[in-house]
């Protein structure tokens, strides 16, 4: 699933050719994905393009009278093309640019969505979430505060989007190694000193992840069709078995709300 990096990684490859551009109208050929396509696409027209900017796992396109919100749930992924450019299957919704080219989203699972927000107020999906992990509100003040009194494994908790949005599965055990922190380890029994180590790693696998493009995985690929090249560094994820990098002890293997996790056993406690 396309996790923060990549989904950051495709903001920047569309945004110079969508900012400052005409949207002259949208075209849906499925509208059955997660949620049905918003049918207030169906009707915009001639909109300029204002800004495009990425809320947790949502690329937004601000238009003047709302938001276009797109995620690209589990196999989702856009490309900007030539309008002629011949159909794939699952090319699902283009938006059709005063450039002759169109943002097109494929979606061969159908787990992704595109939206529409009129101007005013934030949609349902954005309302309730936590700070970006590479904002300025985010830090180990607010994770030790929030983890006060919490019995959930460390992992699920950073996990959480109302903890920080957009640390997935992969994201979440790469940081808990740079940081020295075992993923089952009870939230509120880490001190915040543990927990400012915490949010400084998280920074840090994200960022070093955005360079790298993202992580390749099974369907990931950035806007221009590139591979990401994260995962050519990572420590832990998909490694349980495998000697750690770090000391050469055998990674371990659990789960944690149903996915897998891991860890390595001498370096996270």
């Amino acid at each position: 699933m396309p996790e923060l990096p990549e989904v950051e990684t495709t903001l920047r490859g569309i945004r110079p050719h969508l900012e400052g551009r005409i949207l002259k109208g949208v075209t849906v050929r499925e509208s059955r994905l997660r949620w049905p396509v918003s049918d207030a696409l169906y009707v915009l027209k001639d909109c300029p393009v204002i800004a495009l900017r990425r809320r947790a796992k949502y690329l937004l396109i601000e238009l003047e009278a709302g938001q276009v919100m797109i995620h690209l749930g589990m196999s989702g992924t856009l490309r900007v093309v030539e309008a002629s450019l011949s159909l794939r299957k699952h090319d699902h919704v283009d938006l059709l640019l005063d450039s002759g080219k169109v943002l097109r989203f494929n979606d061969p699972r159908r787990f992704g969505s595109v939206l529409y927000q009129p101007a005013g107020e934030p949609h349902a999906l954005l309302a309730a979430l936590g700070p970006e992990p590479l904002g300025e509100d985010f830090d180990g003040d607010w994770l030790f505060a929030r983890s006060r009194g919490r019995k959930v494994a460390v992992k699920s908790f950073i996990m959480d989007n109302a903890t920080v949005v957009g640390v997935g599965n992969i994201y979440a055990q790469e940081s808990l190694f740079l940081a020295g922190i075992h993923p089952s380890r009870a939230a509120g029994r880490i001190s915040r000193e543990r927990y400012q180590r915490l949010a400084d790693s998280i920074r840090a696998v994200l960022a070093k992840a955005i360079e790298a493009g993202g992580t390749t995985l099974k369907d990931f690929t950035s806007a221009d069709g590139q591979p990401g090249y994260f995962a050519q560094s990572l420590h832990v994820y998909g490694r349980a078995g495998q000697p750690c990098l770090q000391c050469g002890a055998l990674l371990k293997g659990d789960r944690h709300g149903q996915r897998s996790t891991s860890y390595c056993p001498q370096c996270q406690r």
